[in-house]
């Protein structure tokens, strides 16, 4: 299991903002509010990885389609939290990648739907169970 996981990104204040409000939804809470960095864990301190943001320190384009971060994929309960997520990732004003669906090209059962964050990074809120459709 991955510890945690560092995120550079160009304006701090803003992407807090933005994930202060989207990553209860995915299982996580508050964990570190400091001026150089935040971060958030598995809510109630379950087993799980750990989120770091970080300032970047150097001016450069972000892409997914280079080397470097693709996207990051969070595990969700149900179907209906996946679109809880959709909604919130809309409200905060994100390009929606694909809205929720089935993927059945990844396994049996795999609904998700992916977005883009403020700094451009693909997200992923993602559920394995099977479930009438919604």
């Amino acid at each position: 299991m991955l510890g945690h996981i560092g995120v550079n990104v160009r304006d701090l204040v803003q992407a807090k903002a933005y994930y202060d409000g989207l990553m209860p939804l995915l299982g996580f809470e508050p964990y570190i509010a400091a001026a150089d960095q935040f971060a958030y864990r598995p809510i109630s301190s379950e087993p799980g990885t750990s989120l770091f943001f970080y300032p970047a320190l150097e001016e450069a384009p972000y892409s997914r389609h280079r080397p470097g971060l693709q996207h990051l994929a969070f595990m969700v309960e149900s179907r209906a939290a996946v679109h809880a997520v959709h909604a919130k990732a809309q409200e905060l004003g994100s390009e929606v990648v694909h809205p929720p669906r089935l993927f059945p090209q990844y396994r049996p059962y795999y609904y998700a739907t992916f977005w883009l964050d403020s700094e451009g990074f693909m997200l992923e809120a993602v559920c394995l169970r099977e479930e009438e459709s919604t």
